[in-house]
C-alpha cells in the first residue's frame, strides 16, 4: 500500500498569538506564563530566521573557532542563535532556568529578573553543518515545569522523562520559515508571514500516516550497525523482490529538523541507530534537546518514537547531555524495526 500524505484539519486565518490565547481562554489548556513563553520563543525564532536568511550578507557563515561540550566545532550561527534565545527568554519572568545543547551547564535567570515556573531546553540551530551550503536548518525546543520547591534549578531539575514535557516544537528555516508546535493536544504548524512579521496558523492537527515507503538514515554507517538494524534496512533495499514485496525510497538531509518535518508533512521514518562508532557515547542525538521534543511531536501526530527498545518519552535522563539512539515516524515501520531490536536483545 502506498503511503498517504499527512492530513490536517481545514483552518481559518489565525495568528500564533490568537491561537495561544484561545488555548488559554477557551480551552483552558495553558496558562498565561506558558503562552508568553511560547510567544517569546517564536519571536526569537523569527530573529534566527532573519540571520539565517541573510547568510553571507550578514557575515554569519563559517566556524566560530570554538567547540561545544560535545566536542563539536561551533558555527557562527550556532553561537548567535544560542545568544538570541538566551537574551529573549531571560527577562520575561516565565522561566526558572534554561539549558542549551551549546552550553555545558544550565543557564540561571539573572537575579535582577523575576523567575517563573518553567524550564526551557533547546537546540538553537539543529543541522548547522548545512549552514554554509544553504540547506534547511532549524531550532528545537522543549518546555518542562520546574520541580516544586526548587528556587535555583541545577542539572537535576532538568532530568525529567519526556512524558513531563508541557510543550515542544521546532522551527524550520527553509524556503519558508515554519513553526511546528504541540501543547499536548495535537500538532499544529504556523508559517511566518514576512510582510506581517507574525506566524500564521497554516495546518491544524497534523497526522502522520501509519504506513510509509520512505525512510531517512545515514547509509554510510551501514558497516557499523548492529545486526537488527542491518536486517531491517536490507529488507527495505531488497524492494519488490525482497521479503517486504515493495520498493522504498531513501531521503537524508543530515538535519534532524528537516528530516522530521518531511515526516510530519508526508509520513516516513527517521532513524539514527546505535553503531560501533558511537556505542561508548550511548548514541548520536541528545535526549533532552532533540529526541524528547521530537518524540512528543511525532507521538502527538500519531507516530511512534523509540530508542530501538523502549519508548523514548519513558526514558529517565541521567545527565544533561545524554545521548540516545532514535527511531521515529510512521507507526507501523517503527514498530517493525523496534521488534527486530527487541528480538535480538532477547
Amino acid at each position: 500500500m502506498n503511503a498517504k500524505p499527512a492530513k490536517s484539519d481545514p483552518i481559518k486565518s489565525v495568528s500564533l498569538t490568537r491561537f495561544l490565547i484561545e488555548e488559554q481562554r477557551d480551552k483552558q489548556h495553558i496558562n498565561a506564563d506558558l503562552r508568553l513563553l511560547i510567544e517569546v520563543v517564536a519571536r526569537a525564532c523569527k530573529s534566527i530566521s532573519l540571520a539565517v536568511g541573510r547568510g553571507a550578507l550578514g557575515g554569519v557563515l563559517g566556524s566560530a573557532g570554538t567547540e561545544n561540550i560535545q566536542g563539536e566545532v561551533q558555527k557562527k550561527l550556532d553561537v548567535l542563535s544560542n545568544d538570541i534565545l538566551l537574551e529573549a527568554n531571560e527577562w520575561g519572568g516565565h522561566l526558572a532556568a534554561l539549558a542549551s545543547e551549546e552550553m555545558d551547564d544550565p543557564h540561571p535567570i539573572p537575579h535582577r529578573y523575576p523567575k517563573g515556573e518553567y524550564l526551557l531546553v533547546f537546540d538553537p540551530l539543529d543541522g548547522s553543518s548545512n549552514i554554509d551550503v544553504n540547506i534547511s536548518v532549524g531550532t528545537i525546543f522543549s518546555v518542562l515545569r520546574c520541580p516544586a520547591g526548587v528556587q535555583d534549578p541545577d542539572e537535576k531539575a532538568f532530568l525529567q522523562p519526556g512524558t513531563q514535557q508541557v510543550a515542544a516544537g521546532y522551527a524550520v528555516y527553509g524556503s519558508s520559515t515554519m513553526l511546528v508546535l504541540t501543547l499536548g493536544d495535537g500538532v499544529h504548524a504556523f508559517t511566518l508571514d514576512r510582510e506581517l512579521g507574525s506566524f500564521v496558523l497554516t495546518q491544524r492537527n497534523l497526522r502522520i500516516a501509519e504506513d510509509t515507503r520512505e525512510f531517512a538514515i545515514n547509509m554510510s554507517n551501514l558497516r557499523h550497525w548492529e545486526a537488527p538494524m542491518r536486517r531491517y534496512i536490507e529488507e527495505l533495499l531488497a524492494g519488490k523482490t525482497g521479503p517486504r514485496g515493495a520498493d522504498f525510497n531513501m531521503r537524508w538531509v543530515a538535519s534532524m529538523v528537516a528530516d522530521v518535518h518531511r515526516i510530519i508533512c508526508r509520513g516516513g521514518t527517521f532513524i539514527y541507530p546505535l553503531d560501533a562508532k558511537i556505542k561508548d557515547k550511548g548514541g548520536k542525538l541528545r535526549l533532552l534537546y532533540e529526541a524528547n521534543p521530537m518524540a512528543l511531536i511525532v507521538e502527538q501526530a500519531g507516530g511512534m518514537a523509540t530508542n530501538g527498545l523502549t519508548r523514548i518519552l519513558d526514558i529517565v535522563p541521567q545527565s544533561l547531555h545524554q545521548r540516545v539512539p532514535v527511531f521515529l515516524g510512521s507507526k507501523n515501520e517503527i514498530e517493525r524495526v523496534t521488534a527486530y531490536h527487541r528480538e535480538a536483545a532477547r
